[in-house]
């Protein structure tokens, strides 16, 4: 049986493994657009921006791994359409590869500012390719605007802060992860950010950029605030990169799976962010879990979702889903970034933020689910 894998990120890689870990021992190739091997994304806004960590250390598996499990590995491919019915993978250099079972893992694409292309100066955070332009331009006194408060927005805030830069964050919404964590923990992360010196700007967007050739030297928000910049960092999220797939069956944004991975295309499966796998633990779940399938295994039970993010050397740990719940319960000490805060829906816990306790998170997991401890709410 011959697998092809459409994408070179943490799900391809993790398909890969586990096929081989469960006695496939048929063809597998693996398609990847970028210059590097698979590799871990996580420290790209955080110590391979800070310059702390080389290739080597980035990359989720040596190049040896995949000669010694016998994969082939195909970089600077980009996959351009599917033919379904003839189970064949066309790719933008006009190749085609049939395959007996296909994983779409081609990710997701940074989301960006209409009319920012033309700006040199102006850049997002989603590849190796893209920190390594922005480190080159963080020195200390460099002014960086960052456009969104996310959590790639705030890692890298936090990075460029520990490196001199003078950061400030622009985010439409109230406080910073407002949609993700709520009010109270937003406020927490802003109180956090303008501890260390970040001039955080919420409820603000941008108006407009001011510029010289192309290079922007200010950025314009909607009250009418100017603020002088080196560089800016977009960060408002990320689309699947599944536009190839215009035509097929499949088209839209991203790929609909189940917890097995199949799409609605019979032989034909999903997973990471091409198929709206929200972070690191789903893509490395739904990786494994397509590879299962693929064999006629039943694939492994899906766990609750999982965040994690290191800000100002303290580990963020979110577990569950906090959206419904109806209170917030913190025990420990927000001022010094140390607490454990649960969420509360009908009684019971739906989610868990750690902060500076990462010991924590398998009595953390253990207590999802199950009704909450008797502590007076926060």
């Amino acid at each position: 049986m011959r697998i092809v894998i459409a994408g070179g990120g943490l799900a391809a890689q993790r398909c890969c493994a586990a096929l081989r870990r469960l006695g496939h021992d048929g063809p597998i190739t693996l398609v990847g657009d970028e210059p590097l091997l698979p590799y871990d994304r996580p420290p790209l806004s955080k110590d391979w921006l800070a310059g702390k960590v080389d290739e080597a250390a980035l990359l989720l598996r040596p190049a040896g791994w995949y000669a010694e499990h016998d994969i082939e590995v195909r970089l600077r491919a980009r996959a351009a359409r599917l033919y379904a019915i003839a189970r064949r993978l066309r790719l933008a250099g006009g190749e085609e590869l049939r395959y007996d079972r296909l994983l779409i893992a081609t990710g997701a694409r940074a989301r960006t500012l209409p009319g920012t292309e033309r700006f040199e100066n102006v850049g997002v955070l989603r590849s190796a390719a893209d920190a390594t332009v922005l480190r080159s331009t963080l020195r200390p006194g460099t002014r960086l605007v960052i456009v969104g408060a996310g959590f790639v927005g705030l890692e890298a805030a936090a990075t460029a802060r520990a490196l001199g830069v003078d950061v400030t964050v622009i985010d439409a919404a109230a406080t910073p992860l407002q949609a993700v964590v709520g009010p109270q923990l937003g406020a927490w992360f802003a109180a956090m950010h303008r501890d260390e010196g970040v001039d955080l700007r919420c409820s603000s967007g941008v108006d407009g950029f001011d510029a010289a050739g192309d290079v922007v030297r200010a950025v314009g928000l909607r009250d009418g605030t100017r603020i002088e910049c080196d560089a800016v960092l977009v960060g408002i999220g990320v689309v699947p990169a599944t536009e190839w797939l215009a035509g097929s069956p499949l088209e839209g944004s991203g790929v609909e799976v189940g917890d097995d991975g199949r799409s609605a295309i019979e032989d034909v499966f999903a997973a990471g962010d091409a198929a709206r796998g929200a972070h690191w633990e789903a893509a490395s779940r739904q990786g494994a879990a397509a590879a299962h399938s693929m064999l006629g295994l039943q694939a492994p039970a899906a766990g609750p979702a999982s965040f994690w993010s290191d800000q100002y050397a303290t580990r963020i740990q979110l577990l569950g889903d906090p959206r419904g719940a109806t209170q917030l319960q913190i025990d420990g000490d927000p001022q010094s970034r140390d607490f454990t805060a649960l969420y509360v829906r009908d009684g019971l816990v739906v989610a868990g933020l750690l902060a500076g306790r990462p010991r924590a998170l398998p009595a953390l997991r253990a207590q999802l689910g199950h009704p909450q401890r008797e502590r007076n709410p926060a």
